[in-house]
């Protein structure tokens, strides 16, 4: 089974900076598109960024280009975010996912991916 275990979740200003980490297991996680998404309270699962295998391309929702960065270790099987400028509307629970088929990409729909059960985020205004 894949198994995702996300860590660094907290509090942060706005404005400020906080960066999450996810660990893999299950899986050959060089081979495979990992990523993250995020909940708020009330809101639908929502796309924020993943990265394809052999890390050359990234792929970002539009409400935080420019903000976050998605990297990996393949060494490491983790995969992180780093989210600057934070904003009061990132407040969520974020999830790190890995995509279910290894070494293709072609969605950010929800139900293809493997999930992580979350680390909550909470910024400040």
């Amino acid at each position: 089974q894949v198994i995702l275990t996300e860590s660094g979740g907290g509090l942060a200003q706005t404005g400020g900076s906080l960066a999450l980490s996810c660990l893999a297991s299950g899986l050959d996680f060089f081979r495979y598109t990992v990523g993250w998404f995020r909940q708020a309270p009330g809101k639908e699962r929502e796309f924020i960024a993943t990265i394809r295998w052999g890390g050359e391309v990234t792929n970002y929702a539009g409400a935080v280009k420019g903000r976050f960065t998605v990297s990996r270790d393949d060494p490491e099987h983790s995969v992180y975010l780093q989210m600057n400028a934070l904003k009061s509307e990132d407040t969520a629970v974020y999830y790190c996912v890995a995509y279910k088929w290894p070494e293709t990409y072609g969605s950010t729909a929800p139900e293809d991916y493997d999930w992580g059960r979350g680390t909550q985020v909470i910024v400040a205004l």
